[in-house]
């Protein structure tokens, strides 16, 4: 009987101390770079606007956001009307198609 609550003493004292290094070791994982791998935040519309306007197009008259990314429409340096498909996280124009 002696051995058995020796067990569950060294057991209840191996918890405690396994819970209080995960509550010192907590915070330094909140700071380490895997914690900050998350998804960049979503660009706001008027940055998508100062974004494609610094890329050279005009006459914005749409900026919706649809599947992750901005559509974005404009007209070129052409003056034709495209539509631009633009990162919404970084700005970043990845594609653009002429707008029928």
């Amino acid at each position: 009987m002696n051995t058995i609550r020796t067990l569950i003493a060294g057991a209840a004292l191996g918890a405690a101390a396994l819970a209080a290094h995960a509550q010192t070791q907590a915070p330094a994982a909140a700071t380490s770079p895997v914690a900050s791998t998350a998804p960049a935040s979503v660009w706001s519309i008027r940055q998508i606007h100062d974004s494609v306007e610094a890329a050279g197009y005009r006459d914005i008259t749409a900026i919706e956001l649809e599947h992750g990314r901005y559509e974005v429409e404009a007209r070129d340096a052409q003056s034709r009307r495209m539509k631009l498909y633009v990162n919404a996280h970084n700005g970043a124009i990845e594609r653009t198609k002429l707008d029928d």
